[in-house]
């Protein structure tokens, strides 16, 4: 039972402080006790007086908040696992893949979370699948193998209500469970960011469904753990590293020439590899010598069949941070130009082709993409530089491209207009990375800083002087 008739309400107390007088109304439920401060004695008075009334009422009272059960929400009627599966279904729509797929992970934590007892008939492996592969993807929910719908059936009976969001104690053990991997070590603090994005969305809809009164989870500084964009400069390649890398992926004897080429286009215009994924033919502007460009307009993120509205592994999305629709012009270097004109003559492509195919003609898969270039680092680089972060990601290509336009003095604005971002987002990932102006602007300052020229006259020479009587320019 989550209520009780046992309760103990005592007088009013006043705290005269420096700030003023508050009034505190204390009383125990079941033996714990609880109190509510208010800045005026009226206040306090009405709060004790409503649970004076209740208690003359034989009205039960919650073990969870302490409050009279006519103080609480609707959030007693609704269990966690019912309302977690009608916020997934209700944001399916107007979700992408991958945001489906981190409510699903969000949300199999909490959910564990929150049962009432540990599951005895189940591994909790297979407690974890059954919720984050089934019960939150509305696509598979209804077609669920029986094993895993006993799984879901368990759950859904041992799930604590929503009212466990209105005890402290249990909002605080939901937090500590999102920020833990499973061996008990504290997670990244990019996932517990958003774990913790995820679970605020889903009870401010609650508070919007009337099944909480209010959003319960802390708020202000240090409730979340701080994180970092800025990039890593030791991940920055050089040009000698860049060529020596694009250049033993075009010897390769399978798909050589066809990675070269998209690797370039990453390190020549620092493109998102799932941008560089979803180019066509038509989208490269491509003369027979000089700049050319590339039109931006669809991203292809690998997701997963399981997410996608389509079936298939790639999601279609319009561009990061963009309008649907929108498009961004990005300017391909001469090189890229020469190696994209190579490339679409030696593949036989036509304008409406993928820039960019498998080995079998379908979508360039991340994993094949991934493969390729790690193999390249372990072959190219030396073994120090291989331990080290340098060049380890793809993404690091779009890094050491948008790098190079800053040092050589491409103006942030323009910058961020070509690469996809706001110009705060810019700045704030690649400021520590930005390099070879100091030497400029430090003359710039020196000129401009220069008084030396300007020191007072000695002391006999200064009686014959004259006043400045306006300020100088």
């Amino acid at each position: 039972m989550d209520t009780t008739y046992d309760v103990r309400i005592w007088k009013i107390s006043a705290y005269k402080g420096k700030r003023g007088t508050t009034y505190t109304v204390r009383w125990a439920v079941a033996g714990e006790r609880r109190r509510e401060t208010f800045a005026t004695f009226a206040q306090a008075d009405a709060f004790r007086a409503e649970l004076v009334g209740a208690t003359r009422r034989g009205e039960a009272f919650s073990l969870a908040t302490g409050l009279p059960v006519s103080h609480r929400s609707g959030a007693a009627a609704v269990s966690w696992y019912d309302f977690a599966v009608q916020f997934v279904d209700a944001k399916w729509s107007r979700s992408s893949a991958n945001n489906r797929k981190n409510v699903a992970k969000a949300f199999m934590t909490v959910t564990v979370a929150l049962l009432r007892s540990e599951p005895r008939n189940f591994r909790p492996v297979m407690v974890r699948t059954a919720l984050r592969e089934w019960a939150f993807n509305r696509n598979r929910r209804d077609g669920a193998p029986p094993e895993v719908a006993a799984v879901l059936r368990w759950v859904e009976r041992n799930t604590l209500t929503m009212a466990a969001w209105e005890d402290p104690t249990k909002v605080e053990e939901v937090m500590e469970a999102i920020a833990t991997k499973l061996d008990g070590t504290p997670a990244a603090a990019s996932t517990v960011k958003r774990n913790r994005r995820v679970l605020n969305v889903a009870l401010e809809y609650a508070v919007k469904r009337g099944v909480l009164k209010a959003n319960p989870l802390p708020k202000g500084k240090g409730t979340s753990p701080r994180t970092s964009t800025a990039v890593d400069k030791r991940s920055l390649l050089n040009p000698v590293q860049a060529a020596a890398l694009l250049g033993w992926i075009r010897s390769r004897p399978r798909g050589g020439p066809r990675l070269h080429a998209f690797f370039a286009t990453l390190y020549y215009a620092g493109l998102r590899p799932e941008e560089a994924v979803a180019l066509r033919v038509r989208d490269a502007h491509l003369p027979p010598t000089g700049w050319g460009e590339l039109l931006v307009h669809t991203a292809t993120p690998e997701v997963g069949r399981r997410w996608t509205d389509s079936g298939q592994i790639h999601d279609t999305r319009h561009l990061k941070g963009r309008a649907q629709g929108d498009t961004r012009p990005v300017p391909c270097h001469p090189s890229l130009a020469a190696i994209l004109r190579e490339h679409i003559a030696d593949e036989g492509l036509r304008a409406g082709d993928r820039l960019f195919n498998g080995e079998k003609g379908g979508v360039l898969a991340g994993s094949v993409f991934r493969r390729a270039w790690e193999k390249a680092r372990k072959e190219v680089l030396a073994e120090d530089l291989y331990a080290s972060p340098l060049g380890k990601r793809v993404y690091d290509l779009r890094h050491t491209c948008l790098t190079t336009w800053l040092n050589n003095g491409v103006p942030p604005a323009q910058v961020a207009e070509w690469a996809g971002n706001s110009v705060a987002v810019l700045l704030a990932t690649y400021a520590r990375c930005i390099s070879g102006q100091t030497e400029d602007l430090q003359r710039r300052i020196e000129a401009a800083q220069d008084i030396s020229g300007l020191a007072p006259e000695p002391e006999s020479s200064r009686r014959t002087s004259t006043r400045i009587r306006h300020r100088q320019p």
